[in-house]
């Protein structure tokens, strides 16, 4: 019988492989014919003018060929690279390690209370600086008008590699989070003692992210937020403290301009149809143009110049319009079969600090599948997050892959015996599995 591990690694691939083949189709682009007139198909963005006569277009096909040939093969290669290391990963070894020598002796209550609060704060203070590399007027790059990514030049690329310090610091926190529940099983379910140094640390990391990249800020802190739950913390802790995360929340939004319009053209997109409002207009007459079968793959219109950033925020869009009811299905299965696959790993895991970053690994990539989706179908405000796997993006592919390779890497060195007990049983808590 395949293991979750395996369904987990399989999902992966095939999520991978549509990625490329829809990457590659709204990639296409259309050229004139010359002596011919007629409409054209990358009019501008106004929703009401009508199509101007120019040469007639004709769109380039996707081939297998040039499938092949692109950079997102390339990139395909190097994440299932990633994969099969994340696979082969010494994750017991690993843990062993990071776990082993804090562990204090049973009756010593708190012995190591203070070097793991050190460690923490200094891994923290790491992943601010990580984060602020990104401002670095050197390797800074802007994007959109935000600072989310680093330019690294590479010896035989023609162009520098763009590595977004937000997906390192999103996966890397996950652990970092796994390990301070691990080590401070005991004590989580106090508030001062074992919650409130988690979440100063995941506090810092989400406030620096936030500072360009709302979504993805908000989206590290709910991925931690499940794992620390997980670990012991108590429920009324976190509803205690949901009015001060609202009002911190209302404020990153407010102190942005742009995020406002987000908001506003969320509730209301054709008050400003060709302004804040048309990522979310072009997106819903993408998803509906599909109209169930779906137009057929490469025969999309919304990618011509319509629906903006067609190739990674709102790929799956274009999944919908080229695809229908189907592709879209498909894609959506697949996410819920690696989060079944994930769920289950980290139901079998005896040991504590492993089933935690499972956890956290599976929460993270179905938070940042939903949030994406939201955004696509309309029920939530455009935030820049892509579909993992899916949406074009060389390091997010790879750093994704590497991910889920190590949570099928915590599968496949699972002991054969018994499951351990439930992870969320009574309310999450591990300090029992400890």
């Amino acid at each position: 019988m395949i293991r979750p591990g395996q369904a987990l690694a399989l999902c992966v691939l095939a999520l991978l492989c549509i990625g490329v083949v829809m990457v590659n189709s709204a990639d296409m682009s259309v050229t004139g014919v010359a002596g011919s007139a007629g409409p054209s198909v990358t009019a501008g963005p106004s929703l009401d003018a009508a199509p101007e006569m120019a040469p007639v277009t004709r769109a380039e096909s996707v081939t297998l060929r040039s499938i092949l040939a692109s950079r997102t093969t390339v990139y395909l290669g190097l994440a299932v690279l990633a994969l099969g290391v994340g696979y082969f990963f010494p994750v017991r070894a690993v843990s062993w390690r990071l776990s082993r020598p804090l562990d204090p002796p049973r009756g010593l209550r708190g012995i190591n209370g203070r070097g793991t609060l050190v460690k923490l704060a200094a891994v923290s203070v790491l992943l601010v600086g990580v984060t602020l590399l990104a401002y670095a007027p050197v390797i800074g790059k802007e994007v959109n008008g935000a600072y989310r990514w680093l330019r690294l030049p590479v010896p035989g690329l023609g162009d520098a590699l763009s590595v977004q310090p937000s997906e390192i610091v999103k996966w890397s926190l996950v652990a970092v989070v796994a390990w301070y529940g691990a080590t401070r099983a005991a004590f989580m379910h106090r508030f001062w003692t074992g919650l409130v140094p988690a979440l100063v640390a995941v506090g810092a990391v989400s406030a620096v992210v936030v500072l360009e990249d709302l979504g993805t800020g908000v989206l590290i802190a709910a991925a931690s937020c499940v794992v620390l739950v997980a670990a012991g913390a108590r429920v009324w802790q976190f509803l205690m403290l949901l009015p001060f995360a609202g009002a911190g929340l209302a404020a990153a939004i407010i102190s942005n301009p742009y995020r406002i319009e987000r908001i506003r053209s969320f509730v209301d997109p054709y008050g400003d149809p060709e302004g804040s409002g048309y990522h979310m207009i072009q997106s819903m007459l993408a998803v509906m143009g599909g109209e169930g079968p779906g137009r057929g793959l490469g025969h999309g219109l919304q990618k011509f110049g319509y629906l903006p950033e067609d190739r990674t925020d709102f790929l799956f869009a274009v999944i919908c319009e080229e695809l229908g009811i189907a592709g879209a299905a498909v894609v959506i299965f697949l996410f819920v079969g690696m989060v079944w696959a994930g769920v289950s790993i980290a139901r079998r895991e005896r040991e504590v600090f492993l089933r935690l970053s499972a956890l956290g690994l599976v929460s993270t990539i179905a938070l940042q599948a939903l949030m994406n989706l939201a955004v696509v179908t309309g029920l939530g405000p455009t935030k820049g997050i892509a579909l993992p796997l899916v949406s074009s993006g060389g390091t997010g592919w790879i750093l994704t892959a590497f991910s889920m390779g190590i949570l099928a890497a915590i599968d496949r060195t699972q002991p054969d015996g018994e499951a351990s007990e439930d992870v969320l049983r009574d309310g999450g808590e591990l300090s029992g599995a400890a």
